[in-house]
């Protein structure tokens, strides 16, 4: 029989103190629960074989003092939440990594390892940073990979560049051919990108996906970093979530920052080693903010009261993420 496996693959846990106070209400103000943040989407995360989140923001210490917007860093709790919610892996490198510097990358690092969460983007060395991250789901080995294309202006210490991936095309190919090497038979990217708040791929986007994905240097990429829903696009079979959006987050300036979306890319074997998407099914979440408590939910499941606004998110969201031909070719969306 040919081996097959999911991917689940969400947008930003971009952690404003908004969040970090609902889940201090959650945890009745003994610490920091943000499990009934995530509890919405649980259901899809856990069911997935292989569930890989984007942790923007670096973590502080267990006691803070935590940060927000413009350098963050923010609660370490948030990583149990991810692990209970079904997160098997974190990418983790993006325009804020540095927020916290070699400090704030460790301690985040450092959680995931205790968690049990693979991780891709950040590293405490070069060694770290040229070991290709592999995980076996389902007895595949599957590499992980994450880049980030800005830093927000802070720059990596010299001679410590390693401690975040910044997005270079030629390297992620290198870093890609290093994984296949390792006994990778599936490689995944993780790409912060795009330009904030557009839901239109920028030239970089487009430009990066096809180098990528036409020669199969990569398998499939997901996208972040924009905050709102980007489309999804076949190319040359292989697939690319240019912006999956926020998955949590408390930007509340438009409904579109409201809007995510979770991506499911079913994975067979068609040959002995080599895999191609079989079936893709991109699934709307909504950030339920203004009324308390503050959720991430499945348009598919909200409550009455937010039956219309999530209708409305998921309708908007499908209208984008087929706006470059994904639903001709294939993908679902599930609203």
């Amino acid at each position: 029989m040919p081996r097959t496996f999911t991917v689940a693959g969400s947008g930003d846990v971009l952690l404003h103190s908004g969040l970090w106070r609902q889940a201090q209400r959650d945890a009745g103000g003994r610490g920091y629960d943000f499990a009934p943040l995530l509890k919405g989407v649980r259901p899809v995360i856990e069911s997935a074989d292989l569930a890989i989140c984007h942790l923007e923001t670096p973590l502080g210490g267990p006691q803070g003092p935590f940060t927000g917007y413009p350098i963050f860093k923010v609660p370490p709790q948030i990583v149990p939440a991810l692990q209970q919610t079904g997160y098997d892996a974190c990418s983790t490198a993006s325009n804020h990594s540095l927020d916290g510097g070699e400090a704030g990358v460790r301690r985040t690092l450092a959680a995931l390892d205790a968690a049990g969460i693979a991780h891709a983007g950040m590293a405490r060395s070069r060694a770290e940073q040229d070991k290709p991250t592999i995980v076996t789901v389902r007895g595949v080995k599957v590499a992980l990979l994450s880049y980030t294309f800005s830093f927000n202006g802070l720059t990596r210490p010299r001679s410590k560049e390693w401690l975040v991936n910044s997005l270079d095309p030629e390297h992620v190919r290198q870093a890609a051919g290093r994984a296949r090497r390792a006994g990778a038979e599936v490689v995944i990217v993780s790409i912060h990108w795009g330009t904030e708040y557009q839901q239109r791929p920028n030239e970089q986007q487009v430009s990066v996906a096809r180098r990528l994905l036409r020669d199969g240097a990569v398998d499939l990429i997901l996208g972040h970093h924009a905050h709102v829903v980007q489309p999804f696009e076949r190319i040359e079979g292989r697939w690319v979530a240019y912006g999956m959006g926020n998955h949590v987050s408390n930007q509340n300036f438009s409904d579109v920052t409201r809007d995510g979306v979770i991506g499911r890319f079913t994975f067979l074997e068609t040959a002995p080693g080599r895999f191609t998407v079989s079936a893709v099914a991109a699934l709307p979440t909504y950030m339920q903010l203004n009324d308390a408590p503050v959720r991430v939910l499945l348009v598919t499941a909200c409550p009455a009261a937010r039956r219309a606004a999530c209708r409305a998110s998921g309708e908007r969201s499908a209208r984008v993420l087929r706006s470059r031909g994904a639903g001709s070719v294939g993908m679902v969306v599930v609203r």
